[in-house]
Parts: structure tokens; sequence; C-alpha cells
């Protein structure tokens, strides 16, 4: 019996720590130990690298600044080309960002995407949703392998989007959307009986 006993305990504090681990990445704080290059093939780190001293540059130190920023230019292309990534040098994009393959991902130059968010390959994010404008995204925000982010929605912090889910409205902070078009989806993986037929209807968050 207090085996038994102590196994519920064992499991009960496991899931909270599990609850707890998945919230604990600050949606505001940047963790830049996320992008620092953990080897010399680190196509997604590395094209991050690139960016950010791009963007150390540009604008500061006169000349000394802009021929520093040109020379920024060079690894950008290269670690672009190798995964067929199309991250602009000016995007607006929070540090701590994971990009575990950057392949054939996309995203808009007028996107901002908050701190500590994690990519997958060939996410989109972009116009062409039903609203106009560009996605906000929030901080620690997880968006799954094919996902696509259309039009001028807002993603809220702690926020995951499922594999090949297109978003096309807003989904609120901690929720989970997944489909095509994106719903939002309990904690049983189902859809509200009641909106079960709308996009992005909110349900309960994760």
């Amino acid at each position: 019996m207090n085996q038994q006993m102590t196994l519920c305990e064992t499991n009960a504090m496991n899931q909270q720590t599990v609850s707890i681990s998945s919230t604990s990445v600050s949606s505001t704080l940047p963790d830049w130990t996320r992008e620092a290059c953990r080897g010399r093939w680190d196509p997604g780190r590395r094209l991050l690298r690139s960016i950010r001293r791009y963007q150390q540059w540009q604008g500061r130190w006169g000349i000394i600044g802009r021929i520093a920023a040109a020379c920024c230019v060079i690894p950008y292309r290269f670690w672009s080309i190798v995964p067929g990534a199309e991250i602009p040098l000016n995007s607006r994009i929070g540090g701590g960002l994971l990009l575990p393959h950057p392949n054939g991902i996309v995203i808009h130059p007028d996107a901002r995407i908050g701190p500590n968010c994690l990519i997958f390959q060939r996410v989109t994010i972009g116009t062409g949703g039903r609203k106009p404008g560009v996605p906000r995204i929030g901080g620690h925000v997880d968006i799954g392998a094919g996902a696509g982010i259309l039009g001028g929605v807002t993603i809220g912090d702690h926020a995951k989007i499922g594999a090949n889910a297109i978003v096309l409205c807003d989904v609120p902070p901690g929720a989970t959307a997944v489909g095509v078009p994106a719903r939002i989806v309990n904690r049983r993986g189902a859809y509200s009986e009641a909106y079960k037929d709308d996009e992005c209807c909110v349900t309960q968050a994760l």
C-alpha cells in the first residue's frame, strides 16, 4: 500500500514538473544561450548569428559599420542557401529563437516574432490570410513543421501551433491550434462542440 502511494505521489510530482517546465521559459526575456552555435555545422544558429551581427552593425559607426554589415551578408547568403530559408536581414525577431531544421522557412520582413520561440522546417509566416497585415507572434511560441501563419493575426505567448496547421485568425495565449484551417483544441485534443465548425474556436487552453 505504501509503495503504491509512493508511486502515485512520484507520478504526480513528475506531471507537475513537466507542467511547470513547459511554461518556465520566459515570453519576455530572451535566452541568448539558445542561439549559441554548438558546432561548425549548425545552419539554424549560424544563420541567426549572421542576421544578428548584420543588425548590430547596420547604421552604426559610420563607414566602418557599413563595411562590417556588408561583410555579414556573405555568411548570411551562404547559410540561407544551404537550408533554403528566406529570413530577411531586417527581420524583427526576438532573442532566443530556435531553428532546429531551418529548411524552407519563410518569414515576412514585417512580421514580428517574440523571444524564445521555436520554429521547425517549412514554416511560412507572412501575408495572404483573411486579415490584412502580417503576423505578430508572442514569446515562447512553438510552431510545428509545415505550419502557415498568414495575415494580420496575433499569436499569444506560450501558444503552440501544430504541424501543417494553417492559422488564419488569432490564437490566445497558452492555446494549441491544429488543423486546416486551424482551430483551438482542449486538453483532450477535441474541438468544442459549440464551435467545432469555426476556425480558431477557443475551448480550453493547454
